[in-house]
This record gives structure tokens, sequence and C-alpha cells, in this order.
């Protein structure tokens, strides 16, 4: 099966070894990011890629936020989680957020090719050992604000971010290239669909809840 793929990690020997892995799955047509931005990049130059291997402590990549804003931004793209964190919380928050599966650094390589097989197939794959805890951590506080989170526009997504980073309005207007009138509108919609009173409230929590540990 011939599928666009990145494999967005900051470690060469890591981008390398996961490469290989799923070589035999996808095909030639696997790109390397070495950073959050790249990964950007790569997804607006090529718009039928179709599966991501995200890593979470990536350079420009704040916790979960990466993943919320790309799978606002490009809804049709799969993303893989790649991490060394296997504790089943963080399995739990990352699919909730939105990743169609969670592979960890230690997952041997065959393994990883039929991770690869099975993401594409259009399931959901996790490691063996912790669908049973994973399953268990049911009705958090993580999955009611992701769904929230679901209902804002990438625009929307993006002002609550930098929000979050504790910029003003002025600040975020210049940041996007829109006029201040345009961002109150964003940051309205934001409050209410989140169901909160003030920009504080909804910087706190979109924080808390994407961070790692």
């Amino acid at each position: 099966m011939q599928a666009k793929a990145i494999v967005a990690d900051d470690h060469p020997l890591f981008r390398s070894a996961m490469k290989q892995a799923i070589q035999g799955v996808l095909g030639s047509d696997i790109f390397e990011a070495a950073s959050y931005q790249q990964t950007i990049d790569l997804l607006k130059e090529h718009n039928d890629v179709e599966l991501i291997f995200l890593d979470l402590n990536m350079p420009g990549n704040d916790g979960l936020t990466g993943l919320t804003l790309i799978r606002s931004q490009f809804p049709d793209v799969l993303v893989a989680i790649v991490s060394g964190d296997e504790s089943p919380s963080m399995v739990r928050k990352a699919i909730d957020f939105g990743a169609c599966g969670y592979i960890p650094k230690s997952t041997p390589l065959p393994m990883i090719a039929a991770a690869v097989q099975q993401l594409l197939d259009g399931e959901q794959w996790l490691p063996e050992d912790l669908i049973g805890q994973v399953q268990k951590i049911e009705g958090s506080e993580e999955q009611e604000f992701a769904l929230k989170l679901a209902q804002l526009t990438p625009h929307q997504l993006k002002v609550l971010q930098l929000m979050a980073d504790g910029l003003l309005n002025k600040q975020i207007a210049y940041e996007l290239g829109v006029s201040e009138s345009t961002i109150k509108q964003h940051v309205s919609a934001v409050l209410h669909k989140l169901g909160f009173n003030n920009r504080t409230q909804a910087g706190v929590l979109f924080k808390q809840m994407l961070k790692v540990d």
C-alpha cells in the first residue's frame, strides 16, 4: 500500500529507525521533520499526506497542543503519537484529543509495521499490554474538554493557544495578521463554546489539559 507519511521527531536515529520499520508498509513516500514547524510546512506542501508519527517532546510541540492544532487544521490526516511516556493516563489523554494511535518508543520495529497497517485500515492502535488499563480510564475531564475543543474552528483554536501563552488581543491580531476586532470576535466565540467567563480561565485550563508530565 502506497501512502504518504511524515515521521516527526527531533532525533535523527529514531527517524531513521521509524522509516525502516514502516517503509515496507507505506512505500518510499515518507518525509522527515525535526520540529513542529517543519511538520506543518510539510503538511502545507503535501496535501495528500495520510499519516503523521508525532513525537510529543519535539521542538515547538508543547505537550498535546501540536496534536490538537494538526487535527483541527488538517482533519483528514491521521496522527499517531510516538513517545517514551508509556503511562496509561498519557495514552488515554492522547486518544481523547484525537490521536488515532499511540506507539511507545520501546515498541519493536516489526510491531510498528503491524501498527501502521492497522491505522491505515481505519482502526485504532494501542500497545496490547496497555489497552485494558487505558479503557478503564473513562469519563475524564480531558474527554469533556476535548469534545469542547473539537467545536472550535482552526482559527479559534489558534487564538485560544495564543491566549493561553499570555498574549493580548492586539498581539494575537499582529501574530495572525488580522484586525483586533476579528480577534475579539474569536475570543468571544471561544469562551462561549468552552463555557468560560474569562480568558484567563480558558488559557489556564488549556495549558493544564494539554500538558505532558
